[in-house]
């Protein structure tokens, strides 16, 4: 059967059927979590690295080779000690989800640290949208919940397989988001942004299926989502730069220049553009982003993959 129209402003009705109780009870113990004291979240969470590190194995090589392709003038000892620091911050990061869905994010408020904003002024003066971009970093959800408090974001997501994480993450996003659009509703995005929207988009992972070029994010070529290029090509918006990242128990959200001339007639130097900026993210917040991606599995012809067979 065709899957039923869902508005991008309202979660999709919930499964209840039997076999998807063990996710239930997954969401019940996370919904749980998220009303724990954020101290203890944050040890929590490093706990939870610490077991994540040991017993996840493919992951952890998964981030092992990254961090090789991208920190080559590092000494293995400190790549090793950021793979241990990125895992930490990944359990601490569970916790940022959970609370950023289903608790509250007033201890964060008291202590967020937002600039950059009065850079939107004059392209709000223009009526024109804005596609915020950045990067898959644990610190996401909150520091969008918390960007929402001064903005009308919308988000853009992938449709998740479960059901029931599909409504999760819906209906958690959809507390602070103004709407929730998934990679398929180009169309809705695109007159979003021309009605002087503001889509928050993160495209850097590898979309298998979706229009791509190879980009060098950190000198390595990455198959890269040509999107931004299109969405700013077809609606006019300006492309602005998010960078978010915790520092101890507080958060900095800054909000940077809009990139110049963007975009031009070429996809692929748009795209190189875009993975710069999301690699100057990944350099201010390193052990926060999600290396355990295997953000480089497709490589241009001739070379393999770093990763191996799975």
């Amino acid at each position: 059967m065709p899957r039923a129209v869902e508005s991008p402003t309202s979660p999709p009705s919930p499964p209840f059927s039997p076999r998807h109780w063990p996710m239930w009870l997954a969401l019940g113990v996370m919904c749980l979590g998220a009303r724990l004291p954020w101290s203890m979240q944050r040890g929590l969470g490093r706990m939870i690295g610490a077991f994540a590190l040991l017993a996840g194995t493919s992951r952890r090589k998964a981030a092992q080779i990254n961090l090789e392709l991208c920190f080559p003038e590092m000494s293995t000892d400190q790549r090793e000690r950021l793979l241990r620091d990125s895992f930490r911050d990944l359990g601490i990061g569970f916790f940022e989800f959970a609370r950023a869905w289903w608790g509250s994010a007033a201890p964060m408020r008291r202590t967020v640290r937002i600039e950059g904003l009065e850079l939107l002024d004059d392209i709000r003066a223009q009526g024109r949208g804005v596609l915020m971009v950045s990067g898959h970093f644990m610190t996401l959800e909150m520091c969008g919940r918390l960007m929402c408090d001064h903005l009308p974001l919308t988000g853009m997501y992938r449709r998740h397989r479960s059901p029931v994480m599909e409504w999760a993450v819906k209906r958690g996003r959809l507390r602070y988001a103004k709407a929730m659009f998934t990679n398929d509703e180009i169309r809705p995005a695109i007159r979003h942004l021309k009605q002087g929207g503001f889509l928050w988009y993160a495209p850097d992972q590898d979309m298998r299926g979706k229009d791509t070029v190879f980009a060098p994010f950190f000198g390595v070529p990455a198959a890269t989502i040509t999107a931004t290029h299109q969405f700013a090509r077809l609606s006019g918006c300006a492309v602005v730069p998010f960078f978010h990242r915790r520092e101890g128990a507080d958060y900095v959200l800054r909000v940077g220049s809009p990139l110049k001339d963007f975009p031009s007639n070429d996809a692929a130097v748009d795209s190189t553009r875009v993975n710069a900026a999301i690699e100057a993210m990944v350099r201010e917040a390193p052990t926060q982003y999600l290396w355990i991606h295997r953000r480089f599995k497709r490589r241009p012809p001739g070379m393999t993959s770093p990763y191996g067979k799975r």
